[in-house]
């Protein structure tokens, strides 16, 4: 990234201070980051595409008032990072969401910080860990109200586990090289595929100090730690209002009206 995108970065993040490669503003970098920039899907949601150059990644997420998803998110922090002096390198995950392990679909970072491995990610939706993990097995990690582990799989390697009434599977780390090609190819399939979540769901994402603020196609949710979470309905005539103020996304005119149409208002 160059100098100039640098301080707009940090301008945009509210980072004041010069950050070196170091544990603390490893988590100082991605808790700025994670509260700043919401995850959100909507140009997948209304086939728009997705371009990873950092040129189109910093217009949209620094530039204009948007967000992004995984891809987009973790690129940008990645590039950042690697900016900074980190030693950080991409990784692809499965997902396990849905019981059975997806293609490599989801990006994260791995960087290695006095020989420890932390897995770094600002962008798996209501989900994503509020701070960097260390890539440790079998050890409990908990932050504000989350608890997560990483298991060995014996097909998949790290798996990453979060705590809801129970274990439960997010996604598998096989640490293999990821080069620019397994990255556009996992972009691509994610992001046009009928048959994936983001083509098919409206989705939004941003953590508050005490809780999470997510909006699922119309139903958008309220949650402070580990309470039940207050749910509201949006409709036609507020959606771009209630986009606009908790997560901060201002939608073009166009991109409001493809919205519309494909929620079938």
């Amino acid at each position: 990234m160059t100098p100039v995108q640098m301080r707009d970065y940090f301008d945009k993040l509210g980072i004041k201070n010069e950050l070196e490669p170091t544990v603390a503003d490893m988590i100082s970098l991605h808790h700025a980051q994670h509260r700043t920039l919401p995850f959100e899907n909507f140009d997948v949601y209304v086939g728009q595409g997705i371009k990873l150059d950092i040129d189109a990644i910093f217009e949209k997420l620094i530039s204009h008032q948007r967000g992004g998803y995984c891809f987009e998110v973790n690129g940008l922090l990645l590039r950042v990072m690697e900016s900074l002096g980190f030693t950080v390198r991409p990784l692809l995950a499965r997902v396990h969401l849905s019981g059975e392990p997806s293609g490599r679909s989801h990006q994260v970072t791995l960087t290695t910080i006095d020989d420890q491995q932390w897995i770094v990610d600002a962008g798996f939706g209501a989900n994503t860990p509020r701070a960097p993990l260390e890539l440790t097995l079998h050890r409990e990690q908990c932050i504000d109200h989350q608890c997560f582990r990483f298991i060995e799989d014996e097909c998949c390697g790290y798996l990453l586990q979060v705590k809801q009434q129970g274990w439960v599977s997010l996604y598998s780390l096989d640490m293999t090289y990821v080069c620019r090609g397994d990255i556009a190819y996992g972009n691509h399939f994610t992001s046009t595929s009928p048959e994936t979540h983001f083509t098919n769901s409206l989705i939004a994402a941003k953590p508050t100090e005490g809780g999470i603020i997510t909006l699922l196609d119309s139903t958008l949710k309220i949650r402070m730690g580990n309470e039940e979470a207050q749910e509201v309905e949006l409709t036609k005539a507020d959606l771009a209002e209630n986009v606009e103020r908790h997560f901060g996304i201002h939608l073009e005119a166009s991109q409001l009206a493809s919205i519309i149409a494909k929620l079938g208002w």
